[in-house]
């Protein structure tokens, strides 16, 4: 396939919001995808190159503009910045591209386009910035306007065709399906291979039978297990007894630690809760973990600080300023993690997936041994008893940690699912809301009076429901001064100019600013009531803000359905 016949498929998405338009418009274009193309197909339409996890990405292109068209610096930025040139809107770099650009574009492939822009970001050494403005310039000079509208968006993140990894999975379904029904199928091989690109070309190769053959690569993330709610240790033991594992709840990161070899090296790589690669972040750990007596294995586990001499637990503001990218290892020093494994998943080329929690709990004792100053196994206890786990949870609350996870024996580990095999009970449980609500920040109101100086006088909120975002509250109050300077410097940093599509709110709750779909927030309530005004059809009462979730992805905001299970147990 060209990459003129692509980029009119780029542009059929731009046009539309319906999500089922979307799906069709996918699933067309994969259609006509060859295997050898489709996964490049797959990256590119949702604005990267890699996976994720593989962290490759491109850096800006003013330059290559500058470079190309023998345009100065100052009249390429006089460009973007405008509101308005010549009538037509000029918010991205994508449209000054296309305005500027003149080729034919004719011939050139998705498959050299991608390999194109692949080979502009692994360029390094001596003289790589020169030699990316070089190749940008020359690729951008062999396409189509419309062509250059979208390579030039991709290496600044603003492709902005409102759809994720599950919409790929939707339209890969209707592609060899015909409708839907082969989602799950497809979803399940995802889940535990989360090379959307690959898992593609696979289907597109040998159909949902090709799927069989997935399994946990070490190497390659799996998608993270999730817990559910209940509202008291009796109902926990009704739904997932009669006899429970009991553990702490950490109040740090999820880290998912992989152990594999590379070219003939044993390597270590740490992946977060969203699956971001943040191994050269823990130095620390990966040492620790390196020294482990296995030649593959993937790990699940959470870090949290903790105070060298007294060994007391760091709340969450503080072990997450270890997610830095710069002075390392002075702050790792500083402050210091240790890394609580709760699971293995694969050891030694076998797949534990599907075993019970107590067989994968023996097979991590055997692996993980005893303690060590930065890795353990976390603590469990086995109990039938209501009591017990009401004694447990004080107990773990007093050492200044979140809760507990109360998880059912004979489950398997349920890759990218929240489900009952595992229970969270955190110290709301048990009245009021029974959780905290992870929301995306939709939009802010200015600041007003004394919020002037803030810049932020409230925000608005949502929750997922499917690749969509609904109002649920706006909040005006429970910020300190502090966290309204905060989401004021944040939200500027990702404001955009128009209302992201995947946002359904009514009208009379648009914001003065759009924020693009990625600030996640974790809000507190007292209660949730019926609302007519929030599309989400429930809202939030007396809200406030605890922390903001770098860690975790607009996908992992919760869900209308979770905020649904949270309003009837507040009733019962």
């Amino acid at each position: 396939m060209t990459f003129k016949e692509l980029s009119q498929y780029l542009e059929k998405l731009e046009k539309t919001s319906s999500r089922n338009e979307i799906t069709s418009i996918l699933s067309e274009l994969f259609r006509k995808s060859t295997p050898a193309e489709i996964d490049k197909t797959v990256y590119l339409v949702l604005g990267s190159l890699a996976p994720s996890y593989q962290g490759i990405v491109l850096e800006e292109v003013f330059s290559s503009f500058s470079r190309y068209w023998e345009s100065s610096l100052k009249v390429i930025s006089r460009l973007y910045l405008l509101p308005q040139v010549r009538g037509k809107e000029k918010g991205d770099l994508g449209t000054v591209a296309e305005e500027l650009a003149s080729g034919a574009g004719g011939s050139i492939t998705v498959a050299e386009v991608h390999r194109a822009l692949l080979d502009i970001a692994n360029e390094a050494g001596e003289g790589s910035q020169e030699k990316k403005i070089s190749r940008m310039a020359k690729l951008l000079g062999e396409l189509t306007p419309l062509g250059a509208r979208y390579v030039a968006r991709i290496p600044v993140g603003k492709l902005r065709l409102g759809f994720s990894d599950m919409t790929i999975l939707d339209a890969l379904s209707f592609m060899v399906a015909g409708d839907k029904s082969a989602r799950p199928e497809i979803e399940t091989a995802f889940n535990v291979f989360v090379d959307i690109g690959v898992i593609a070309q696979i289907v597109k190769a040998k159909g949902l039978a090709g799927l069989k053959g997935i399994k946990p690569t070490a190497g390659t993330p799996i998608r993270p297990s999730l817990a559910e709610r209940l509202p008291s240790a009796e109902k926990i033991l009704e739904k997932i007894g009669p006899k429970v594992a009991i553990e702490p709840k950490y109040d740090g990161f999820r880290a998912q630690v992989h152990v594999y070899s590379e070219g003939g090296k044993r390597k270590v790589s740490i992946y977060s809760r969203n699956l971001e690669n943040t191994t050269h972040m823990f130095p620390d750990l990966t040492q620790a973990i390196s020294e482990l007596k296995v030649k593959t294995a993937i790990f699940d586990s959470e870090a949290i600080g903790y105070e060298p001499g007294s060994g007391k637990f760091l709340p969450f503001q503080e072990t997450v300023q270890r997610k830095r990218k710069h002075d390392i290892e002075e702050i790792a020093k500083r402050l210091p993690l240790k890394l609580f494994v709760f699971d293995i998943l694969f050891k030694d080329s076998k797949s534990y997936i599907e075993a019970p929690f107590s067989e994968r709990r023996k097979v991590l004792e055997d692996t993980i041994g005893k303690k060590g100053a930065k890795l353990e196994i976390t603590r469990q206890e086995t109990t039938d008893s209501a009591e017990r786990i009401r004694d447990l949870i004080q107990t773990y609350l007093s050492e200044g940690l979140e809760g507990a996870m109360i998880k059912k024996i004979d489950a398997p580990y349920k890759a990218g699912a929240r489900g009952f095999h595992w229970i969270k009970y955190k110290k709301n449980t048990g009245g009021g809301v029974a959780d905290t609500i992870d929301c995306l920040v939709l939009g802010i109101n200015k600041g007003r009076g004394k919020r002037a100086g803030f810049g932020v006088g409230a925000f608005l909120v949502g929750v997922r429901q499917g690749e969509k975002f609904k109002s649920v509250s706006k909040i005006g109050t429970g910020l300190t001064d502090e966290q309204w300077r905060e989401l004021d410097k944040r939200a500027r940093a990702l404001e955009v100019r128009e209302k992201p599509k995947q946002y359904e709110l009514h009208k009379n709750l648009e914001p003065d600013v759009w924020v693009k779909p990625s600030l996640v927030v974790e809000i507190l309530a007292d209660e949730i009531t019926k609302s007519p005004i929030h599309s989400a059809g429930l809202a939030l009462r007396f809200p406030r803000l605890i922390r903001f979730r770098d860690e975790k992805s607009p996908e992992q905001a919760t869900t209308t359905v979770e905020l649904e299970s949270l309003y009837a147990m507040q009733k019962k």
